[in-house]
């Protein structure tokens, strides 16, 4: 692994490149992007593709890669140009894409911005309210769970989150109408340490679930997109986002292993199934 910088106007980016460059086999080098995660999230899938060039990296404003716009808002669009600059720097043509959660939004607009850039975009669990019959509940329930975090802190709004996004099926008046969870049931603290910059608890990244998707220029484009999504997921939030997302694609969206971390090994806490992930994966982007 190599890892290097990429100094643009706004964010010195850091990315890290597994293998060769070009690569070994002809194949596009296979970017892996996540958000709010930086590239240790991917560790363990890294360790399973030793057949290709894997590329990781940490996003503007997490871990390794400082910002310098004096911003702390994520915007999908924004980050889709550090994604373009990033792919340009490699210098090996459209990649393949691994793109998770927030990281999918931002594929979606990369592809959209600059079509040439992905041969093939799998979109695992894109959080994107807008395809969703209850977005504007699904909203409310985002306020509520941001409203925790503001007023009890860190642990407390880590419950209320886990809660919405565990929730099965559309968001609810009955759901609205519960009190916010004890994060002790959980397994967080219940004291507070005073901080309200966590990426996904503030409202720093509703940027990211409130994006609006292009559906004609996407269908029209040349990447070939598939929309992923957990075994586990189906009937909560990411997962009803990438079936709903899939459907205004006019596909059917692709059932991976495990659940909207399923790509993780056990060492971030709620382990998924990295191998058979991986499997997936290959058997997808062999397809293409």
């Amino acid at each position: 692994m190599t890892q290097y910088t990429l100094e643009l106007p706004e964010v010195d980016l850091v990315y890290d490149v597994h293998g060769p460059l070009p690569t070994a086999d002809g194949r596009p080098p296979l970017l892996m992007i996540g958000q709010p995660m930086d590239a240790s999230g991917f560790d363990a899938q890294v360790k399973l593709f030793g057949d290709r060039t894997v590329v990781t990296y940490d996003p503007r404003g997490l871990g390794r890669s400082k910002r310098k716009d004096g911003v702390v808002t994520n915007e999908p669009q924004v980050q889709a140009e550090d994604i373009h600059a990033l792919i340009e720097a490699l210098g090996a043509g459209p990649v393949d894409m691994l793109a998770s959660s927030g990281g999918a939004v931002t594929a979606l607009a990369l592809v959209t911005a600059h079509p040439h850039d992905v041969s093939t975009l799998v979109a695992h669990e894109p959080p994107i309210d807008c395809v969703l019959p209850d977005a504007e509940a699904v909203q409310r329930a985002r306020e509520a769970y941001t409203r925790v975090y503001q007023e009890k802190g860190w642990g407390a709004g880590m419950a209320a989150f886990i809660a919405m996004t565990s929730w099965e099926g559309e968001i609810t008046d009955e759901y609205l109408a519960q009190p916010a969870p004890d994060p002790a049931a959980f397994g967080f603290p219940t004291d507070d340490d005073g901080t309200r910059d966590d990426p996904l608890l503030s409202d720093r990244s509703w940027a990211v679930t409130l994006y609006r998707p292009d559906f004609e220029a996407l269908k029209a484009g040349p990447t070939r997109i598939v929309v992923a999504v957990g075994e586990e997921s189906m009937n909560v939030y990411t997962g009803r986002t990438a079936i709903a997302l899939a459907e205004h694609l006019g596909q059917q969206a692709t059932v991976f292993p495990s659940h909207h971390g399923g790509f993780m090994g056990g060492e971030f806490g709620y382990a998924g199934q990295p191998e058979a992930f991986a499997a997936k994966l290959h058997e997808v982007l062999d397809a293409g």
